[in-house]
C-alpha cells in the first residue's frame, strides 16, 4: 500500500495555536492559484474559482499516485487577501473591495507537464468556466507570524488588530506581503463557531533594508 503524505502534519507552517502568535519560517511552496475580486459570500467569481480549482487539485493527486506511486492528502483551501485600503479588510470589513488569490498547496514533485495534463482532464467534461485561469506557481513568504482563529470568519477582526497593531510592531517587525488564511475546516460541514483558520502575515525587520 502506498503511504499517503499529509503535509498538514509534516510541515511546521501548517501548525498554529489559538491565542498564540508565533513566528515561523515558511519555505517556498507551490500552489494551484486563481485570482479574483469581491465579496466571497456573494461574488460569482469566488464560486467559479472554487469550481475550477478543486477538480485540478484532485486530478493531480490521482495522477501522482498513478504515475509516480506518491499519494498525498489534498491540502485545504488557502487565500491571500488584500485591498487598496487595508482598512477595508481589517477594520471596516468591506468585502466588496477585497482582492484575493485562492490557492491549494501541491507537492514539489508536481511539474508543469502534470499540471497541464490535469487541467486538460478537468475540462474534458462539464468544463469549469474559469479553468484556464488556474495556474501553478511558487510563493515565497519567508518569515511570518501566524495564529489559529476559531470561530466565524467575520470575527477575525479583533485577532487581526492584535496581530497588526500589537504583536508585529511590539516585536520589532513590520508587515511585508499579503494577509494569508488557511481554512482547516470545511464551512459546509462545520458550524461557524467551530471553524479553524490559520491567520498568517509575512513580516520583515522594522529596521533595515526596505524598512
Amino acid at each position: 500500500m502506498t503511504d499517503k503524505t499529509d503535509f498538514k502534519k509534516t510541515l511546521d507552517a501548517y501548525r498554529a495555536q489559538r491565542d498564540r502568535f508565533r513566528t515561523v519560517d515558511v519555505p517556498d511552496l507551490r500552489y494551484l492559484m486563481i485570482d479574483g475580486h469581491g465579496d466571497p459570500n456573494t461574488s460569482p467569481a469566488y464560486a467559479e474559482a472554487l469550481r475550477a480549482l478543486y477538480p485540478v487539485a484532485y486530478k493531480l493527486k490521482f495522477a501522482s499516485k498513478r504515475e509516480l506511486g506518491r499519494d498525498y492528502v489534498v491540502m485545504p483551501l488557502e487565500g491571500l487577501w488584500w485591498a487598496e485600503d487595508m482598512a477595508a479588510f481589517t477594520v471596516a470589513r468591506d468585502k466588496s473591495r477585497w482582492d484575493w488569490t485562492l490557492m491549494i498547496m501541491t507537492p514539489d514533485w508536481i511539474d508543469q507537464r502534470m499540471f497541464e495534463a490535469a487541467v486538460e482532464q478537468a475540462g474534458a467534461k462539464d468544463r469549469p468556466a474559469r479553468l484556464d485561469d488556474v495556474r501553478l506557481e511558487s510563493l515565497s513568504e519567508g518569515r511570518c507570524v501566524q495564529t489559529l482563529h476559531i470561530g466565524p470568519y467575520d470575527d477575525e477582526a479583533a485577532t487581526l488588530a492584535r496581530l497588526h497593531d500589537e504583536f508585529i510592531p511590539g516585536n520589532g517587525l513590520r508587515m511585508a506581503g499579503k494577509h494569508h488564511e488557511i481554512y482547516l475546516s470545511d464551512p459546509r460541514r462545520v458550524a461557524p463557531g467551530k471553524l479553524r483558520t490559520i491567520l498568517r502575515q509575512p513580516v520583515r525587520d522594522a529596521t533595515g533594508p526596505g524598512a
